[in-house]
């Protein structure tokens, strides 16, 4: 499979993200739910904290994917729901670590909402993967 990130502008590098994502050769999609600050018993962890909550995001992301034979680098689209766009923003580093050490620079959307699932949850991470 091959990945090509179509850029027109360099902008969106700063954020760990591309404008749209190529992808030809590939031959199994993944589609994940959406993935928050959960622990194994389905309880939300991390109340009021951004960067905590986006970390036990994305590993309980990279668990699903690895479940299922993909890895982080198999993700071509990262879709964010937040209920505190400017707390995202501001720990936003922390997704562009984590894309960064994969290697990859998904296209993506992040759109503030009023209320997640729990009361306590901050941000909701959906992917898309394609090997």
């Amino acid at each position: 499979m091959e990945q090509r990130n179509v850029n027109p502008w360099s902008w969106q590098n700063d954020f760990g993200f591309s404008q749209a994502v190529e992808v030809s050769g590939g031959n199994r999609v993944l589609y994940c739910a959406g993935q928050t600050s959960i622990d194994q018993e389905g309880r939300p962890v991390h109340a009021g904290d951004m960067r905590a909550q986006m970390q036990l995001a994305f590993v309980n992301l990279e668990t699903v994917l690895n479940r299922a034979g993909f890895s982080l680098e198999d993700v071509v689209r990262l879709n964010y729901y937040t209920t505190d766009v400017d707390a995202f923003m501001a720990n936003a580093e922390v997704l562009g670590a984590r894309l960064g050490a994969a290697g990859v620079a998904p296209a993506g959307t992040l759109l503030g909402v009023a209320r997640l699932a729990f009361p306590e949850l901050l941000i909701e991470i959906e992917a898309t993967a394609v090997a």
